[in-house]
């Protein structure tokens, strides 16, 4: 790997690693100021988050899997472009929900912020997405 793009990769990583640390602080901080009734609007929140993200990730893998399919020399069968369309929507989905979600650290701080009824929520709403 050249140098120059070495370092670029180290220094953003860096910079990246000081933004989790102070998200999590905030985070953290955030969390004690809440209400239980609060906290629990906040797993309602979290869990729209998700559903809404997960949403455009729908919109914007099937765009894009439309225009490989569309724009391949190739022509596939339905087969065939019913699993490149799930393929690229599993991978928008690992890349931007399942990989954060089961990283150990974090899935550790929202355990400890949740009480067993609402992980039970979030682990019943991310499902769909974890399973697919």
């Amino acid at each position: 790997m050249c140098p120059l793009f070495k370092d670029v990769f180290k220094y953003h990583w860096k910079d990246e690693s000081q933004h989790v640390v102070l998200d999590e602080l905030e985070w953290k901080d955030e969390h004690a100021r809440l209400s239980p009734a609060e906290r629990d609007q906040s797993v309602n929140d979290l869990i729209a988050l998700v559903a809404a993200v997960d949403g455009i990730l729908q919109a914007q893998s099937a765009s894009d899997a439309g225009y490989f399919i569309g724009n391949v020399v190739r022509s596939f069968s339905v087969e065939e472009a019913a699993q490149i369309k799930i393929s690229v929507l599993s991978a928008y989905r690992w890349q931007y929900i399942i990989s954060g979600v089961q990283h150990p650290h974090f899935g550790r701080l929202l355990t400890g912020m949740t009480t067993p009824a609402q992980m039970s929520r979030i682990q019943t709403a991310l499902a769909p997405i974890m399973n697919s």
